[in-house]
């Protein structure tokens, strides 16, 4: 009895570590999909494949609706969470290195942990920001290494924060209807939300498809059924049971350097050596600030 209230208690961080094993491999498979379909086509694609997978399981569960006053907090966890972080992110891979894109998208715990602070009332020490403070820092120093020849950094990595931004509203509104809900719907409805505003890119996948390698389609099907509707799931599983939200996130401190060793296994990508130490100051600024954070 013991060992199965055990494993129920892992269950959270076991699907929280899936979870980021299929978000790192999303980093290569993004980039290696832009060569083929421009950042609109390529998440609509993605979230096509993903939707109907979760709206069969739905159906088959026949999970219920949302109630309609809870629709603009559906609304925006998709809109925001999904649709505005999936087209900044595949735009920001687009212009940057899969290990780069990796390394800034792992500020989200850190964008998580203050909105967490603002509006799930979660209780932080002023020595947090030490940690954040540091994490920024790397983000600085990861910054150097993508200037343009006229000193200018690179767009991407501007577009790429504030995509780690807006995955922690992800994050935080999923919480909130985890309250309400359960996992698949919580997960499952924003996402199709998000689809049907990402329909505004029909025009450009419709041309852009039977262009592609049919090697390149079946990256994007991957993408929409294990890094989108499965790792969501786990994801929103995880939400769900852990006990505090910064248990769930500090799994995220892996999905850089994971995606790092999967760019340069697929693509061939080699970071600069200062970039990976920016990268490194940055996870450890988030370890210190959710150290500090549950030290009683």
């Amino acid at each position: 009895m013991d060992s199965k209230k055990s494993y129920v208690k892992i269950l959270p961080y076991l699907a929280a570590m899936g979870t980021v094993l299929f978000w790192a491999s999303a980093f290569p498979a993004v980039k290696y999909s832009l060569d083929y379909f421009s950042p609109g086509a390529l998440m609509l694609f993605r979230f096509a494949v993903a939707s109907l997978a979760l709206l069969a399981v739905c159906v088959i569960k026949k999970t219920p609706l949302p109630k309609v006053r809870d629709l603009p907090l559906f609304a925006l966890c998709g809109v925001v969470g999904v649709f505005l972080y999936m087209w900044l992110f595949n735009t920001g891979t687009d212009l940057v290195a899969a290990g780069i894109s990796g390394f800034i998208i792992a500020s989200v715990p850190v964008f998580t942990l203050i909105l967490s602070i603002i509006f799930l009332k979660e209780k932080a020490k002023p020595m947090i920001w030490v940690g954040v403070i540091t994490s920024f820092l790397g983000i600085v120093i990861i910054a150097t290494t993508q200037m343009t020849d006229g000193f200018e950094i690179n767009e991407g990595v501007w577009i790429l924060l504030v995509a780690a931004l807006v995955a922690g509203v992800f994050i935080v509104t999923q919480r909130l209807l985890l309250r309400k809900y359960s996992v698949l719907q919580a997960t499952a409805y924003p996402i199709i939300i998000a689809t049907v505003f990402m329909l505004i890119f029909l025009p450009d996948l419709l041309q852009e498809l039977p262009n592609a390698t049919s090697g390149a389609s079946i990256v994007v099907v991957y993408l929409g059924v294990f890094p989108a509707a499965i790792a969501y799931l786990f994801w929103g599983y995880a939400l769900a049971n852990a006990q505090k939200t910064v248990h769930i996130t500090s799994f995220l401190y892996l999905s850089p350097f994971l995606a790092s060793i999967m760019a340069f296994i697929w693509l061939g990508e080699r970071l600069p050596f200062l970039a990976i130490i920016g990268g490194a100051v940055v996870v450890g600024g988030m370890v210190i600030t959710n150290t500090i954070k549950n030290t009683k």
